[in-house]
């Protein structure tokens, strides 16, 4: 079962980078606002239709959460709409490869003070190297890509 888990994740990542940049290149022609409502809009009608089929039937379930879970809602529509912003500046790996950095970062902290009910993970040396590993290829990867936008730039 572990590995559906971790197919369904990789495919999570497929799908979220085809859209980010399907999103990017949208956001030139629409604007970055309205290309993050489409998502949105978009994403609320077709999970209503889900609910209708496959929910629990308590939507209202929803006003009984704690406020401090709902918050993350914006997260969400932050983490969207910045993507749709950066990746028509800096290019989808370059977007993708710092977010995946953001969420290390995060989730180190979060594992390591247990937060939001979670498992308790501390930090080690292995997750310190691993984040400055990301960081060097970040930096890689935009070295590469500001080099080929300036020799196509030359080159035109």
């Amino acid at each position: 079962m572990s590995i559906l888990i971790l197919a369904a994740a990789v495919i999570g990542g497929v799908l979220l980078s085809a859209q980010s940049s399907i999103n990017g290149a949208f956001s030139k022609q629409a604007g970055t606002y309205e290309s993050t409502f489409l998502t949105f809009a978009s994403g609320a009608l077709v999970l209503f239709v889900g609910i209708l089929f496959f929910g629990q039937g308590d939507i209202s379930a929803i006003l009984d959460a704690p406020k401090w879970q709902l918050s993350a809602v914006w997260f969400g529509v932050g983490y969207l709409f910045l993507t749709v912003l950066a990746v028509p500046k800096i290019g989808v790996i370059a977007t993708n490869i710092s977010t995946v950095i953001g969420q290390l970062s995060m989730g180190i902290l979060i594992d390591h003070y247990g937060w939001f009910g979670g498992l308790q993970i501390p930090f080690d040396w292995q997750r310190g190297v691993a984040i400055v590993l990301m960081l060097a290829a970040l930096r890689l990867i935009y070295i590469a890509d500001r080099k080929s936008a300036l020799q196509k730039k030359q080159a035109a």
